[in-house]
């Protein structure tokens, strides 16, 4: 079945790695690069960027900017769903993204705190879909955003929650990749955790498993953990 086109553009952002950043140069010209991702708790893709880089001195004069994602392992990437996303990047707190992004990106922590390193988020305007020939749409940005209001109880727990499915439930976490999600075998670890869903990691993969329905709490997330394994364990795809 085809997933929702603002579900697809969410699964793509949250799942990506690397993509390529869109800046423009002082006199309009584009420029490109290649840069790595993470995302913030809403799903806005960040950034840890030099202030030393070409892109970063094009975005302190114009912080319009678009972000190539694709879907990763792909074997035709051509004829595999990739989003451009567009709209503007803006510096993010790093206490809020600092976490998120060195789970995703390790080798980061060897310079993540050089003084001419800062987190940014981009705050999508829109996005072009591309999911194959005859399948190409624009979503609006506010639909790519996980909103936190009524879910505070849940935002104060998440790192627990992740540290203890990862410590303690494995099993679980590896049955929600490779029967829910398809995913090969090997060594899962949940990534990150939000109202609507979860991020999961095996080495460079990273894959987005959406909870069934929106969890604002402790309780209910524990709820939906328990649910979703025991579905795994009957063999049901998500």
């Amino acid at each position: 079945m085809t997933r929702p086109s603002a579900t697809a553009v969410r699964h793509l952002v949250r799942e990506a790695r690397f993509g390529a950043l869109a800046t423009l140069e002082g006199d309009g010209a584009p420029y490109a690069s290649l840069v790595a991702i993470s995302t913030d708790p809403e799903g806005r893709p960040t950034l840890l960027i030099s202030r030393l880089a070409r892109h970063t001195r094009n975005i302190a004069g114009d912080a319009r900017v678009s972000l190539l994602v694709s879907a990763a392992g792909a074997a035709d990437p051509l004829n595999a769903p990739r989003a451009s996303l567009i709209g503007r990047i803006v510096p993010a707190p790093a206490p809020e993204v600092r976490a998120r992004y060195l789970a995703r990106h390790a080798a980061a922590a060897g310079y993540a705190d050089f003084t001419d390193f800062a987190f940014y988020a981009i705050d999508i305007t829109d996005a072009h879909l591309v999911e194959g020939f005859g399948r190409i749409v624009d979503v609006p940005g506010k639909k790519l955003l996980t909103g936190w209001q009524g879910a505070e109880a849940l935002s104060e727990g998440v790192a627990g929650v992740i540290a203890h499915m990862n410590a303690d439930h494995a099993d679980a976490v590896k049955l929600y990749a490779t029967v829910l999600l398809g995913a090969p075998e090997g060594d899962w670890r949940m990534l990150s955790l939000d109202p609507e869903g979860c991020e999961l990691i095996c080495d460079d993969l990273v894959r987005r498993l959406d909870f069934t329905k929106r969890v604002e709490d402790l309780a209910a997330v524990r709820q939906e953990l328990v649910k979703l394994v025991n579905d795994a364990r009957r063999g049901t795809a998500a």
